[in-house]
This record gives structure tokens, C-alpha cells and sequence, in this order.
């Protein structure tokens, strides 16, 4: 495989803006997905209480990620990684803007809300893929850990369990005003992305080839690298416990053997969105501390402990606790892996594939959850609740092996050289005279001086 140059590390300034920038986007982003993501199904069922009707619009928002993330994968490494950010952000304005006119105009239908659908859910595959893999040409490497972290944070806070409160406060007070905060959210978007300096376009060292011979490169790329591919397998594993919790949880626990009214049942919900958010914050001392590996492990601890607490306490509304106390580890521990494995990611795949590689990764992690939530409910209903948490929780169990075995940390060491944070520049005319001045124009810094991720 051809050896690529890394991306041009911007400076101090510039890398700071840059951080702050994608961190207020990813906010203003996420909370306008939550509040659409409530609004377009409960507007589709003013039209029609079918519940295939309506439930196609959830599904019609997920379909672009199972049969367009390869493809677009392709594109992100293609083209300025900027611009993409930019129209898919315009895309769901639009798709936004024409609902809203609709709805002023009383001519609100299916086809429309299935294309507004369609739409939000493709920029969020273009949004997504481009996201993950602009964050090494805009931040410095020794803020990529911290600057994870912060993203990472905001689309727990925004689109989980802080957005969905809001989406529906705002459809509550009107479909016209939930659609304008919404459109209003992507125009700031919109201005954010705008702030960005530098250059996102990947100068690929390859001539171009046709797309499905580079969606096979990404693919093949993410098989051939034995530490990469055993975190896509382990995060699928997860992603498939998670699933199943989630899928059986609302029947579990809110006329189910929990007992739990709508209140308490949000209650549980929040843990685990704010253990989400607590990660964010702890994860660079625990890295300091014990280690990205052993940072890294408590995912897999945490959602054994999702799945397996409701499996061995009995099912009475006093096991809630424990099941909320439960939830709020994994929300940390998922949130850990997040900032970790994002960052692993940013630092072993060339700049010029980390589009093509996020869109396998992702399809090959995120094709789990159905699968999983249908296998939860089979189980479940044939058995009993407490068999399918038990079955995940097994599953869970079996990650332990693969993990200590692959995720060494001699296996992620390559990322960990220390780096120091880019130099100031010098003032024009003087030229750097010694090794703490910084390299001269054209020099490469030493592969050795490479940080980890983090403020110190």
C-alpha cells in the first residue's frame, strides 16, 4: 500500500479556532438533528396513524447510512472535506425551509416529509463521515484527543438525551416554530463551517480510480490493519448489546416487570446520557492515569454491566437503581472508547482514506444494532427478559479475550509518541537558530517527537 505524507499540521492559532469551531458546530448541529428527528415522525402522523406510515420516516432518515456510506466515503476523500461539511448543512436547511413552508401553508403531505427525511439523513451520512475525518487537517495533533472529547460530549448532550426534551418542548409549542429553530440552527452551522482556515482537500499520492475499487481500498484497509479490525469487531459487539438494551428496555421498564411511569423511565434514559457526558471529561486524566488500553477496557466493562445488571437482579421497580447506576457507567465507558478510538483512527489511517475507512467501520459497527434489537425481542418473547440481557451480557464477557490478546499496548504505542505542540511562528525576518526555536521551513519534525492527544 502506498505510503502517504500526513496532513499539514496547523498552527497554535488557527488549530485553536479551528477546535472551537468544529466543537460549537457539532452543538448546533446535533441539537437541530434531535429536534427534526422528533418533528418529521410526529408530523407524519398528523397526516396518517398508520404506524408503517409513520415509522417509515425513522426508517427512511437511516436507510442513506446502510446503502450510500461506501460511496460517500469515496467522495470525502475525494474532494475539500470543508465543502461537503457546508452542503450537507445547506441540504438540511433546504429540506427543513420546505417544510416549514409547507406547514405556514397548510400544505403539508408524505411525499414531501419522506423527501425531507431522505434528505436530513443523507447530509448526516455526509456530515458524519466528513466530521470524523476533518479533524486531522484542523487541529493540531496534540489537541486531536481533547478536541474528540469536547465533540464527542456535545453529541451526547445535543442529540441524546438533552435534544429529545427539547425537540419535543418545541413541537409542543408548534410545528412552525420547532421547523424555525430547527432551519435557524443549520444557518448557524452554516457560519461556523465558514470560520474554518486551512486546507481540507486530500492530495492523494494515487491516481484516481473508479469508486468501487476504492471502496474495496478502504475496506481492505480496515481488514489487513489487525488492531483497527479487532475494534470494528469489538465496537460491533457493543453496539449490539447497546441496541438490544435499548430495544427492550422501554417494555422492560414502563409496564413491564420495572413498573416505571414515563417520568421515572426518563429519569433511567438520562443516566445514561450523562454518564456519556461525564466520560467526555474524565477521559483525558484516566488515559494519563491508567492508560488509553485500560481507558479504552471500560467500554467493554460498562456494557457488560448495561446488560448484565437487569439480567441477575430480580424485576421489581427497586432493581431501577442499580439499572440507572448501571446505565451511567456504560454511557462513560462508551464515551471513552469514542474519544480513544477516534483518535487511534486519526493517527494509523492515511489522511487520504480516513473517508472511505470511517464509512466501512461505521457500516460494519452500526449494521449490528437491528440485528441485535430483533434478536433481543425474539429472545425475550420466546424466553424471558432476563435470558436475552443474559445472552449480550455473555457476548460482552467474550470481547475480554480478543481485546487483552490485540489491543496491547505495544499495539497502541505507534500512536502515543510524544509530540510537541506546534511553535508560534517566528517573527518575519528571523529565522530559528536552535532546536527549541522550532524547524526551519521544509524541515520534518522526527517521527519520535510525535504527543499523546491532551492537554498535559
Amino acid at each position: 500500500m502506498t505510503k502517504t505524507q500526513p496532513p499539514v499540521q496547523p498552527d497554535l492559532a488557527s488549530g485553536r479556532r479551528n477546535e472551537w469551531t468544529l466543537v460549537f458546530f457539532t452543538g448546533t448541529t446535533n441539537i437541530a438533528d434531535a429536534v427534526a428527528r422528533i418533528a418529521l415522525p410526529l408530523l407524519a402522523a398528523q397526516i396518517s396513524r398508520s404506524p408503517i406510515v409513520v415509522t417509515a420516516v425513522a426508517a427512511i432518515l437511516s436507510l442513506p447510512w446502510l446503502v450510500t456510506a461506501l460511496h460517500i466515503g469515496v467522495f470525502v476523500d475525494r474532494m475539500d472535506r470543508k465543502t461537503l461539511l457546508v452542503a450537507a448543512e445547506i441540504g438540511r436547511m433546504a429540506s427543513i425551509g420546505a417544510l416549514l413552508l409547507a406547514v405556514l401553508t397548510d400544505a403539508t403531505n408524505l411525499p414531501l416529509i419522506y423527501v425531507a427525511a431522505l434528505v436530513i439523513g443523507l447530509a448526516d451520512v455526509v456530515a458524519g463521515i466528513s466530521g470524523a475525518s476533518i479533524v486531522p487537517q484542523a487541529v493540531p495533533k496534540h489537541r486531536w484527543e481533547t478536541a474528540n472529547a469536547r465533540i464527542t460530549a456535545l453529541e451526547y448532550l445535543f442529540n441524546g438525551f438533552a435534544g429529545q426534551p427539547i425537540g419535543g418542548f418545541l413541537v409542543a409549542a408548534g410545528f412552525a416554530i420547532a421547523l424555525s429553530v430547527t432551519g435557524a440552527a443549520y444557518v448557524a452551522g452554516i457560519v461556523l463551517l465558514l470560520l474554518l482556515v486551512g486546507n481540507f482537500k486530500v492530495v492523494s499520492s494515487t491516481p484516481r480510480r473508479p469508486v468501487h475499487t476504492e471502496i474495496r481500498d478502504g475496506i481492505r484497509f480496515l481488514w489487513q490493519h489487525r488492531l483497527l479490525r479487532t475494534m470494528a469487531l469489538l465496537i460491533t459487539i457493543m453496539a449490539g448489546c447497546w441496541a438490544a438494551w435499548l430495544a427492550l428496555i422501554p417494555v422492560y421498564a414502563v409496564g413491564g416487570p420495572l413498573g416505571l411511569d414515563e417520568r421515572q423511565y426518563g429519569f433511567l434514559l438520562t443516566c445514561l446520557g450523562a454518564g456519556g457526558v461525564v466520560g467526555t471529561v474524565i477521559v483525558g486524566p484516566v488515559n494519563r492515569w491508567i492508560g488509553r488500553r485500560w481507558s479504552m477496557f471500560t467500554d467493554i466493562v460498562g456494557a457488560f454491566v448495561l446488560v448484565a445488571t437487569p439480567a441477575l437482579l430480580p424485576a421489581r421497580p427497586g432493581s431501577a437503581w442499580w439499572i440507572g447506576i448501571a446505565a451511567f457507567v456504560a454511557g462513560a465507558g462508551g464515551t471513552m472508547w469514542t474519544v480513544n478510538s477516534r483518535f487511534i483512527t486519526q493517527s494509523l489511517v492515511p489522511a487520504e482514506m480516513l473517508g472511505r475507512f470511517s464509512a466501512a467501520s461505521r457500516l460494519v459497527s452500526w449494521g449490528m444494532t437491528p440485528v441485535a434489537a430483533i434478536l433481543a425481542g425474539i429472545l425475550a418473547q420466546v424466553f424471558s427478559y432476563r435470558v436475552a440481557f443474559g445472552t449480550f451480557a455473555v457476548f460482552c464477557l467474550v470481547l475480554v479475550y480478543p481485546f487483552l490478546r490485540v489491543v496491547t499496548a505495544e499495539a497502541t504505542a505507534e500512536v502515543d509518541r510524544p509530540t510537541p505542540p506546534p511553535a508560534d511562528p517566528a517573527p518575519v525576518g528571523k529565522q530559528p537558530t536552535s532546536p527549541d526555536d522550532g524547524p526551519t521551513e521544509g524541515d520534518d519534525l522526527p517521527e519520535a517527537a510525535a504527543t499523546t492527544g491532551g492537554p498535559r
